[in-house]
């Protein structure tokens, strides 16, 4: 999501070439980019209020809306917080990072 890209643009600090190549292998199909539906944004701020505790960033949420929207649950992160952020049937995310 624009969101996740807008993270992983910070994380990248202000190194103009990191972004750049960055935005390369995006524009190369390194990751589809999505845009959630219409009714992303109440449900992100729902979300928010949810796991104010933690607290739930806009990518974060906007990953879950994703998640609902599409059916997958694989996730790759490094937020820990995809440890407790559960889906309306109270499953969990798969992150293809964690180790077993």
């Amino acid at each position: 999501t624009w969101p996740v890209l807008t993270e992983v643009g910070h994380l990248l600090g202000h190194s103009l070439d990191r972004q750049l190549a960055f935005l390369e292998w995006v524009e190369r199909g390194g990751v589809e980019v999505t845009t959630p539906g219409a009714g992303a944004v109440s449900l992100i701020r729902q979300l928010s209020e949810k796991y104010r505790d933690l607290p739930m960033d806009i990518a974060d949420g906007s990953l879950i809306v994703l998640a609902l929207e599409s059916g997958v649950r694989d996730i790759l992160t490094l937020d820990r917080d995809f440890d407790v952020y559960r889906l309306p049937d109270r499953s969990r995310f798969n992150n293809v990072l964690a180790t077993t």
